[in-house]
């Protein structure tokens, strides 16, 4: 039998997405640093488990033993993507995350001839914002012919979790980003853009998001612009290692995630379509889970690949209650 490995099973967001994964039958190893932990987990839902860090590759590739699908969900990834893509490689089995930094999606780049020969498919974002927004712009590109520029709007509500706010406090030094005429370029940070979520215009920060990498790998559009809106209680201030794990089941379900995308064709025709779900880290442990036993079940194609692409446009609205209208 072979196996979907979940690295980082026993995080905030990995604990969801093995809970979903053992409620729709796939087979599982769950695995990480933490052997006090994995144990468990693994006496409490009855699965098998290994525990190992990634300081060797020895170490790595006797771990991944009759595992066809790796799914990464131990952030920061800046510290864990590299070292499980190239152990993926190695091993020729798929790797999976659900990362919401530009690392992963980088090294899928860098890496993409070496997973292409092996046959290894590199799919960073297979749940979360990233499925979300590609699945938004690829449906607002059925809209109109010969797409020119689109910007792209999260709508973040509710709190962070532990690791979420750890990871974005380690990449705050990244360059605020803008995709132009295919290229990645500088943008300043202050350059605000209203978009509607639903309830009326709200100003949204520009930040660089992995869509500016994914989108133009899924449609080709030259321009792209990402924003983000902070509805819920903003980031976290101070001993970020005090926060709790993240947002209970009650404050999930109080805070649902819109996006918002602005297309606009070279004739000059433009399409506003919302995207409405659950909460974001929510939708990304259902949408990493179905995302793992489609791959497992042999949907997968060498290289690097964006969710959208693979799994659908109509992918996002398969999970939950997710909706995707024209406005």
């Amino acid at each position: 039998m072979k196996y979907v490995m979940i690295y980082g099973a026993t995080g905030y967001t990995g604990r969801m997405i093995v809970q979903h994964a053992v409620d729709a039958g796939v087979p599982l190893i769950i695995a990480g640093r933490n052997e006090e932990k994995l144990t468990a987990m693994a006496n409490a839902l009855n699965l098998p488990f290994r525990t190992f860090a990634l300081d060797d590759p020895h170490t790595i590739d006797k771990a991944l033993t009759d595992v066809a699908v790796l799914l990464n969900c131990a952030g920061p990834f800046m510290h864990t993507a590299d070292a499980l893509i190239k152990a993926a490689i190695r091993n020729q089995l798929h790797y999976l995350d659900v990362a919401a930094e530009h690392d992963s999606y980088r090294l899928a780049e860098i890496y993409e001839k070496e997973a292409t020969a092996a046959g290894v498919m590199l799919l960073p974002g297979c749940g979360g914002t990233v499925a979300m927004l590609g699945c938004l712009a690829l449906r607002a590109c059925d809209r109109v012919k010969d797409p020119r520029s689109i910007s792209l709007a999260l709508n973040v509500a509710g709190s962070m979790s532990r690791g979420s706010a750890v990871s974005a406090t380690q990449n705050l030094s990244l360059e605020c980003l803008i995709r132009l005429n295919g290229q990645l370029v500088k943008q300043e940070p202050n350059e605000l853009r209203t978009f509607n979520f639903g309830e009326g215009l709200r100003d949204c920060f520009p930040v660089t998001l992995p869509d500016l990498i994914t989108i133009w790998r899924a449609t080709g559009i030259p321009d792209i612009a990402t924003f983000v809106h902070v509805s819920g209680v903003g980031f976290p201030q101070g001993d970020l290692s005090a926060l709790p794990d993240g947002p209970s089941t009650e404050e999930r379900e109080r805070h649902r995630y819109q996006a918002a995308v602005e297309l606009v064709s070279r004739e000059g025709k433009t399409v506003r379509m919302l995207l409405d779900t659950v909460n974001g880290y929510s939708f990304t442990a259902l949408a990493a889970a179905e995302a793992a036993r489609r791959v497992l079940d042999g949907l997968a194609r060498p290289g690097f690949q964006t969710p959208a692409e693979l799994l659908g446009k109509g992918f996002a609205e398969t999970i939950a209650d997710t909706t995707i209208i024209e406005v």
